[in-house]
């Protein structure tokens, strides 16, 4: 019997999308091509992604003979042959958040699953946004969760020593709360500062707050909160950091808060999970639908609640490192490409 063959638009790869967006897209359609199931043709976008994306891409179904296009974000051709399966990644804001909540995110949420085949969503958190707004469509939505791989895991290469990253990036031997990537508005960092000075007033115990990404506005506003709140030199901020010293800081790291305010997944939730380190997340998120039992939910707004969480990540990290690893083992990217190869037989 022949391969399904189908078109992935691999535009994530080659113009610039969120961090999430694009190791989404990479770890799925490299699994696919793994895999073999699918005969995957990937789609690269020519200098106007827009005009490639709505004019090019269906003369491309017929030219190469394809059953249809997957789309890794939400926007696809609304117009010519072949199913469509389409993504959404999260719908801000239902949240309070701004940060990719436009009019066009909200017109390929609002209108899209009116065209599209199936609609995929990476959790059931944000499924059920989806469902709450567009309830025609409902049946059409799939809940498919991302992955999680090399480097990321429990144990470090052999030969490598995870602690010379601690050196490299001039970090303490202080237990580590770990904020990934926490330097945008949506990723909420004032949440885990003013958690960790809730924490300094109990003379709890000392916790230093590690934040990774490049410099940004709202960064230095969360630093000088920082400042405000008497703990800059319990926070570091070494900048944006290789995955491989990225995954040895997350299995030395005691605690990793990721308390968004928004999220359709949180890649660093699952990054953790595989590394053994706690994750510490809002309730009622994608975050805790991931994290499962193995994390540690708190409320975001309370300081207090905070605070407690990192009290119980550190204290507790050794015997919950077992049920993160545990957990993280049923997110798989030969998992998540299996889901999506039964999507296109569904849709054949």
């Amino acid at each position: 019997m022949a391969r399904i063959r189908i078109g992935f638009d691999v535009s994530p790869l080659h113009a610039p999308h969120p961090p999430g967006v694009v190791r989404a897209t990479r770890g799925l359609v490299e699994s696919l091509e793994r895999r073999g199931v699918l005969d995957v043709v990937r789609l690269a976008p020519q200098r106007d992604l827009r005009a490639w994306r709505h004019k090019r891409l269906p003369a491309l179904v017929s030219e190469l003979g394809l059953l249809g296009l997957h789309s890794p974000v939400s926007s696809f051709p609304l117009r010519g042959p072949g199913r469509r399966l389409q993504t959404i990644h999260e719908l801000p804001w239902r949240h309070g958040v701004t940060e990719n909540a436009d009019w066009k995110h909200r017109f390929w949420a609002a209108w899209g699953p009116a065209r599209a085949d199936l609609v995929l969503c990476p959790s059931e958190h944000v499924a059920r946004d989806l469902r709450q707004r567009w309830l025609p469509g409902a049946a059409r939505i799939r809940v498919v969760p991302w992955g999680v791989g090399a480097p990321f895991g429990d144990l470090p290469e052999p030969g490598a020593v995870d602690e010379m990253v601690l050196g490299k990036y001039r970090l303490g031997q202080d237990p580590i709360a770990l904020c990934i990537g926490a330097v945008r508005e949506k990723k909420n960092l004032a949440a885990a500062l003013r958690g960790l000075a809730e924490l300094r007033k109990r003379h709890g115990p000392r916790i230093q707050l590690v934040v990774t990404g490049p410099d940004t506005p709202q960064l230095r506003r969360d630093l000088g909160l920082a400042s405000q709140l008497g703990l800059s030199r319990f926070v570091s901020t070494p900048g944006e950091i290789p995955e491989g010293d990225l995954a040895a800081l997350l299995r030395l790291a005691s605690a990793v808060p990721v308390l968004s305010r928004s999220e359709g997944f949180a890649f660093p939730v699952l990054e953790a999970l595989a590394s053994g380190s706690v994750p510490v997340v809002p309730r009622d998120s994608a975050q805790s639908e991931l994290a499962g039992t193995a994390g540690v939910v708190v409320d975001a707004n309370d300081p207090a609640s905070v605070a407690d969480g990192l009290v119980r990540a550190v204290m507790e990290r050794e015997t919950l490192r077992f049920d993160c690893v545990e957990r993280a083992a049923h997110f798989t990217w030969d998992a998540c490409a299996a889901r999506v190869e039964a999507l296109w037989q569904e849709l054949a």
